[in-house]
């Protein structure tokens, strides 16, 4: 039964290539943008704020926000910090406890 354990860093190595290389630093870029595009979704959701609402807030297009939310692309730094206060809501950058 041990034998048919693995870890999830081999899974990772596995599937997306070890740490470094360029396909694992791909995956995580990948990941990135996905994580980001939930969390405005959520947002936007907790809101009551349609994609078309948000676009016109920000001077975007809708279908530039559903990208945004679905991962397939990554906004700028300027461009997330107007989605998140067109949500009316704040960012905080705070030193980790360690």
């Amino acid at each position: 039964m041990e034998a048919n354990l693995r870890s999830v860093d081999a899974i990772m190595d596995q599937k997306f290539g070890k740490v470094g290389t360029s396909e694992r630093d791909n995956f995580r870029r990948e990941a990135y943008s996905y994580c980001m595009g939930q969390i405005i979704h959520d947002a936007r959701k907790k809101e009551k704020v349609t994609q078309e609402e948000l676009a016109k807030r920000i001077g975007a297009s809708k279908s530039y926000i559903s990208r945004i939310e679905k991962g397939v692309i990554e906004p700028g730094v300027s461009t997330f910090y107007r989605i998140i206060e067109a949500l009316g809501l704040r960012i905080e950058i705070v030193k980790p406890v360690i």
